[in-house]
């Protein structure tokens, strides 16, 4: 019982600390909340409007020879095309990104055209340009569909039916649900920055109860209490976890407003108070992993300085699922229910993509989540035993 009251004194006492700093607190429970809907509102609202100019506006392209072949130009004059005269340096118009995509015509395509022969053309574009991939789909696709109804049109022209020339009638069938669909976009960014989130969600009271207390000389009497050490570990991290949770919340009900103002955000992702609940579990683990991480790590530190010094590498982690899932790609599989951040990044793509997660990976997470943040308050707790905590650098 005396345990129980000290951690909530403890807790009582940090969170007073906080509140009297109306920066931080605006900044823990207002700027993140806003910001990370905003930026994602606005990241998909460029997206979606980049496309959309690049497939329903004109599309201006530099033709190589294009009295070679009058009848495609011309087809491509019916299909929102402008032909434009080509550059004099073709390799540096594309380097210097002045044209996204250009179409050579060979020189022997109407002798070729007349034989029935396949007449040369060529799409020239650079690759690795992410801005030239849609006009060049897109003049792929023309020069596709303008194949395809040449050569139905030489087949009837011999008396032979096109159908002739596709022995098989292919179908496609897309499995995908419309959830899955609306959050393929959305699963890109959104784990990282959640996890993100709840992970660095109560760093700077951590730090600043921790670190920030012993550069300041006020960790001495707090220790001096006959308060065991582990209650005074447990209000502080109660402290900085009920702030994280907290502005985890305000964000997620973001996400819900933002889903509603925008159009854009409403069709990628539907954002209900269920959603919210499962993802708030989903995080709930990695909020107290983060914070009794920082716990230990602000303990080792002789100045709130040395303490925020690992900040730099501790923000990188939730970036590695998603770097590692788009490198090499992996079936969903058990095992990575209890892997830290890949664990939260697999659920969370579960819940925007609308799949029911299976008690069985409920219970390896939860387990291996809050027994991995257990380790580390136990960890947390040692090193506030030790007298060398006492000692400011």
């Amino acid at each position: 019982m005396n345990s129980l009251k000290t951690v909530w004194i403890v807790m009582r006492k940090e969170l007073k600390d906080l509140f009297r700093d109306r920066r931080t607190v605006f900044l823990s429970l207002a700027l993140g909340p806003i910001l990370i809907p905003v930026m994602l509102v606005g990241i998909f609202t460029l997206t979606e409007n980049r496309i959309r100019d690049l497939t329903e506006k004109p599309l201006e392209l530099p033709v190589i020879g294009k009295d070679n072949a009058p009848n495609l130009i011309a087809w491509l004059e019916g299909q929102n095309v402008t032909i434009k005269a080509p550059p004099t340096d073709i390799a540096a118009a594309i380097a210097e990104q002045k044209d996204d995509v250009i179409l050579r015509i060979g020189d022997d395509y109407a002798e070729k055209w007349r034989r029935s022969e396949p007449a040369p053309v060529e799409v020239i574009s650079d690759s690795t340009r992410q801005n030239a991939q849609v006009p060049v789909k897109r003049v792929q696709a023309l020069l596709k569909a303008y194949s395809g109804q040449v050569g139905a049109l030489r087949l009837l022209a011999r008396g032979v039916s096109p159908s002739a020339a596709a022995p098989l009638q292919i179908g496609e069938t897309d499995m995908a649900s419309d959830a899955a669909k609306r959050g393929q976009l959305v699963g890109i960014l959104l784990p990282y920055l959640l996890i993100l989130s709840a992970f660095m969600g109560g760093a700077y009271l951590i730090m600043d109860a921790t670190a920030g207390e012993r550069e300041r000389q006020s960790m001495e009497p707090l220790l001096a209490t006959p308060a065991a050490r582990g209650a005074i570990v447990s209000g502080k991290v109660a402290a900085a976890c009920a702030v994280a949770l907290l502005s985890l919340a305000f964000t997620l009900l973001m996400f819900k407003a933002t889903a509603v103002i925008s159009p854009t955000v409403g069709r990628q992702m539907s954002v209900s108070f269920m959603t919210i609940a499962m993802l708030l579990l989903i995080l709930m683990p990695m909020v107290f992993i983060g914070t009794t991480l920082l716990t230990y790590l602000s303990a080792t530190a002789k100045s709130m300085k040395e303490a925020q010094s690992h900040m730099s590498y501790l923000m990188l982690l939730p970036m590695l699922p998603s770097i590692i899932l788009m490198v090499n790609p992996v079936k969903t599989q058990l095992w990575q229910f209890a892997v830290p951040f890949l664990a939260q990044n697999q659920l969370i793509l579960k819940v925007v993509r609308g799949e029911a997660i299976d008690p069985i990976q409920w219970v390896v997470y939860l387990a291996a989540s809050f027994g991995l943040s257990g380790l580390m308050w136990f960890l947390a707790v040692r090193r506030y035993r030790g007298e060398q905590l006492a000692i400011s650098g």
